[in-house]
């Protein structure tokens, strides 16, 4: 019988010098169950929007082959190219990649694509891009009914979409199945922790909305590159919520900083969600 739940690695714990085979049998030697895509926004992860036939079926081919599959994609080129950006080719740029997106993840049989929550980023937030980006986002939905690829928003380090109640007012506007919450767990301790808030009541606000659940350590202020254990996130507490509302897909988020132990790491990433997530079934 299946496993009741399935715990993946984002990408960018490994090197970037690795190929595909070997991430791929790095995550499953490591204990993972799949590997999270990142299309960020540098050229060389965008270029994978690009991708040949030919390409996509290697890359399936390989899948197959290690036993290991790309079930999740982070796309946070939206940073870059913001779907309520005042700049109408950064908009369009935008709305490409998400369309492309969408097509990858059809391809490759990825099942969830993880949204940045930006109207956007590198320029300032006004009542137009806030309102640009909901129209775009209502077609961007429309784009992954058509493909059967669902979305999540990640809830980010902004103001903006910092929460999972903030997440839910934009889930309900758009009003499609295809349109969810795929939350960060140390996004939105952060979060509780600077409005005085309880990080478990916001996560349970996406209720029969949350399509999976990054896994990453953080400290006030800090959202990036803080090791497991040396944060403030309660993953204990947070697994335990998460299993309560039907959350049974886990992707364990950190970064490869140029360790030579990188595969230990790996393992214990694993081996740590791993024993609390057995204790729920």
């Amino acid at each position: 019988m299946a496993k009741a739940y399935t715990l993946g690695l984002y990408e960018k714990s490994m090197p970037s010098s690795l190929s595909w085979r070997e991430k791929l049998t790095a995550a499953k030697e490591a204990g993972f169950d799949f590997v999270e895509i990142s299309i960020d926004e540098t050229d060389e992860k965008l270029a994978r929007l690009d991708m040949s036939a030919d390409e996509r079926l290697e890359l399936t081919g390989i899948m197959k082959e290690t036993g290991l599959p790309i079930r999740t994609m982070c796309l946070s080129g939206h940073r870059k190219y913001p779907l309520g950006s005042s700049d109408p080719e950064i908009c369009a740029r935008g709305m490409e990649i998400m369309e492309k997106a969408i097509q990858l993840a059809d391809d490759l049989g990825i099942r969830i694509i993880q949204l940045a929550g930006y109207d956007v980023y590198y320029e300032e937030s006004t009542p137009e891009t806030i309102e640009r980006f909901g129209k775009n986002l209502e077609k961007a939905a429309a784009m992954a009914a058509e493909a059967g690829v669902i979305m999540g928003f990640e809830t980010m380090e902004t103001e903006f979409m910092n929460t999972v109640e903030k997440s839910m007012a934009y889930v309900n506007k758009i009003n499609s199945v295809y349109l969810n919450v795929y939350p960060d767990i140390g996004n939105i301790t952060n979060a509780a922790k600077k409005y005085g808030t309880d990080v478990l009541e916001d996560l349970k606000k996406g209720a029969g909305h949350v399509v999976a659940m990054h896994l990453k350590e953080t400290v006030p202020g800090v959202f990036r590159e803080v090791p497991f254990g040396t944060g403030h996130v309660d993953f204990e507490s947070a697994i335990q919520s998460a299993w309560e509302i039907g959350i049974r897909k886990y992707v364990t988020e950190f970064w490869y900083t140029g360790s030579p132990q990188w595969q230990s790491d790996l393992a214990a990433a694993n081996q740590m969600m791993t024993r609390i997530l057995e204790k729920q079934l």
